[in-house]
C-alpha cells in the first residue's frame, strides 16, 4: 500500500537532524509524501527548506491557534511574503483554527487571525490545514463565511457525526489519525466508518497524537499503516479501494505533484 501523511511535524524532534533515516523508516511502510505543516512564523524557513531538501516532504504554512500569543501583524506579512512566491512545494496554508481548550485563548484574536489566513487561502488559491478543540461549530461558520474554493481538512477531529457532515457539506475533508486505534473512541470511529470516503485523508499529527499501544513514545509517519489497518476493520471497502482513495482525495486537495 502507498500512504500520503497530510500531516507531521517533521520540524521537530525526533525528525529533526534525522531527517533521511525517517525519511527511510516511513517509505518502508509505504509513506511516500508528508506534508509539514509550520506553526508559527519563526518556522516557515525551516519547513520551506524540508520541502526543498527532501523530494517527499511537502510544506504548509499557517499560524497556530495555540501559539496565538505570539503571532503579530508582522507574522501575517511574512506569511504572505512567502505565499508571493508560489513555490511549487508550498502545498496548503496551515496548521490554522481555533482552541478553546487553553487557558486564556485571546479567542477575539484567534478568529482575526484565521480570518486574515482564510483570506490569503482565497487569494493565493491554496487549501487549508484546520485546528479545531471545541470550537467545531465556531469554525464551521468561519469557513461557511469565506467560502474558499479550494477548502481543505479538518485536522485531528473528534467531534459528532453532525458536525463532521457539516464540514463535508462545505466542501472539507476530515483527517483521520490514531486516535482511532483507541478502543475508547467508539463516537470518533463510528463517524469516520460512516463519513464518504471520498471526504477522508490520512494523518499522524507525528511526533503528537500517539497511536494506541505507542503512548508515551513520539509518534511517528510510518504509524500511517497501523490507522489505515484500523480503518480497514471499520469500513466495508476493500482495502486497496480505500488506498486508491486516500491517494485521489490528496491529490484532488493539495495537487501534490
Amino acid at each position: 500500500m502507498m500512504f500520503y501523511d497530510t500531516h507531521c511535524h517533521f520540524d521537530f524532534p525526533p525528525f529533526r537532524d534525522d531527517e533521511p533515516h525517517s525519511l527511510a523508516l516511513a517509505a518502508q511502510s509505504g509513506v511516500e509524501k508528508i506534508i509539514v505543516p509550520a506553526i508559527e512564523a519563526d518556522r516557515f524557513a525551516t519547513v520551506l527548506a524540508l520541502a526543498d531538501n527532501y523530494s517527499a516532504l511537502y510544506a504548509a504554512l499557517g499560524l497556530h491557534p495555540i501559539m496565538i500569543h505570539k503571532h503579530q501583524d508582522a507574522s501575517l506579512s511574512l506569511l504572505e511574503y512567502y505565499l508571493q512566491q508560489r513555490r511549487q512545494k508550498l502545498v496548503a496554508i496551515g496548521e490554522i483554527g481555533l482552541d478553546l481548550y487553553m487557558e486564556n485563548p485571546l479567542f477575539d484574536k484567534q478568529e482575526a487571525m484565521l480570518d486574515a489566513q482564510l483570506k490569503l487561502a482565497k487569494r493565493y488559491d491554496l487549501p487549508v490545514i484546520l485546528h479545531s478543540r471545541r470550537t467545531h461549530d465556531k469554525l464551521a461558520a468561519h469557513l461557511k463565511r469565506h467560502d474558499l474554493p479550494r477548502t481543505g481538512v479538518v485536522h485531528g477531529f473528534s467531534g459528532s457525526l453532525q458536525q463532521a457532515e457539516r464540514f463535508v457539506a462545505l466542501g472539507y475533508k476530515i483527517g483521520v489519525g490514531g486516535t482511532i486505534t483507541y478502543p475508547r473512541a467508539s463516537k470518533t470511529r463510528d463517524v469516520i466508518a460512516r463519513l464518504p470516503l471520498s471526504a477522508l485523508v490520512l494523518e499522524t499529527d507525528a511526533p503528537d497524537m500517539p497511536l494506541n499501544g505507542w503512548q508515551g513514545q513520539p509518534n511517528r509517519p510510518e504509524r500511517i499503516a497501523e490507522v489505515f489497518q484500523m480503518l480497514c476493520t471499520l469500513r466495508s471497502e476493500p482495502s486497496d479501494v480505500m488506498a486508491n482513495a486516500f491517494i485521489h482525495n490528496c491529490h484532488e486537495l493539495f495537487e501534490i505533484k
